[in-house]
């Protein structure tokens, strides 16, 4: 996938004004409209500038699109990094709302297969404020104990020259034990301020984990590829096993295989009702690293003679 210079579409400085990008999409869009342009590739040209002017008009898309794009040209190989959107403040429902099959697998990767226009969004004569939504990491164990945790939000907005910029803010937050990935932590009051009287919008803060180094999480439960001995499984075993919320004993059953799922039940994510733990069985076979390692291992050769581990290969 190439990753698509929004401003070289349209023609435009990476600091233009957004009158200024406005003007651009207008003069650009009669150019190549399909039903008036003689142009050969009206048009894909007349849907590329559409795409373009979906993310450069928005402050909010376009402040994110500059940050990940500041190293990438147009025609370069692209793939966004995991998580690239995690932390950005977002009015309306983020990257979330209306049908974006128009638009290229580029823009896809980046906002989603929905995105939101806003502009269900605006205030009304009210002059209550947006809510605003962002997407935070938490560590797994959060989850289970519950914690306190600072983020440190990207905010876009646009400056008295209509260019949007990025503005940091801090927010202390409290992590419900129990809370699960794809959950949202309401924040009153923190998102868009009113006008006049009107009252300040939510933050939506929607909860994903970072990737951990042993566990792997399915919706409330959880997993852990849990190492053992060939002898362990032959002779049957009472092991230790580390959890996110302490070290638990469980027994392995003689004859167990590579890839059994050892439940513990109620050890997932804890709530009203709380998810599983289960330790995926991998044998981890000792080196032969020595004289007496190897002859070990001819002796279980021969002790094993009829054993055929690829008998369902048929070879």
């Amino acid at each position: 996938m190439e990753f698509k210079d929004y401003y070289k579409i349209m023609g435009v400085a990476r600091d233009a004004t957004q009158d200024e990008i406005k003007r651009a999409y207008r003069l650009l869009a009669r150019k190549y409209h399909p039903d008036v342009s003689k142009e050969r590739d009206a048009e894909s040209r007349f849907k590329e500038v559409g795409e373009a002017n979906e993310v450069l008009k928005d402050p909010e898309k376009r402040a994110a699109y500059d940050k990940l794009g500041a190293n990438w040209k147009a025609g370069q190989d692209f793939r966004p990094p995991p998580d690239w959107n995690t932390g950005f403040e977002f009015a309306g429902g983020g990257f979330n709302g209306g049908d974006s099959a128009q638009f290229s697998d580029f823009f896809e990767s980046l906002y989603g297969r929905d995105f939101s226009q806003n502009n269900n969004g605006r205030t009304r004569f009210h002059g209550n404020g947006k809510d605003h939504h962002a997407r935070v990491l938490i560590d797994l164990e959060d989850a289970y104990l519950g914690a306190i945790r600072t983020f440190t939000l990207q905010v876009p907005e646009v400056d008295a020259q209509g260019r949007a910029e990025m503005r940091e803010r801090k927010l202390n937050v409290t992590i419900p034990r129990g809370i699960r990935g794809g959950q949202h932590i309401r924040l009153a009051g923190q998102g868009a301020s009113g006008f006049g009287q009107g009252k300040a919008g939510d933050l939506y803060l929607e909860i994903e984990f970072r990737p951990h180094s042993f566990y792997r999480v399915e919706q409330h439960d959880v997993y852990l590829d849990f190492p053992v001995a060939p002898w362990e499984v032959a002779l049957g075993a009472t092991l230790n096993v580390p959890t996110p919320n302490g070290v638990v004993e469980i027994k392995i059953p003689v004859g167990a295989t590579s890839g059994s799922k050892l439940r513990l039940k109620g050890r997932g994510i804890p709530s009203s009702t709380p998810g599983d733990f289960y330790a995926v069985l991998k044998i981890a076979l000792p080196l032969a690293e020595n004289d007496a390692a190897k002859a070990v291992y001819r002796n279980m050769s021969e002790q094993f003679k009829s054993f055929k581990p690829r008998s369902k290969l048929g070879v």
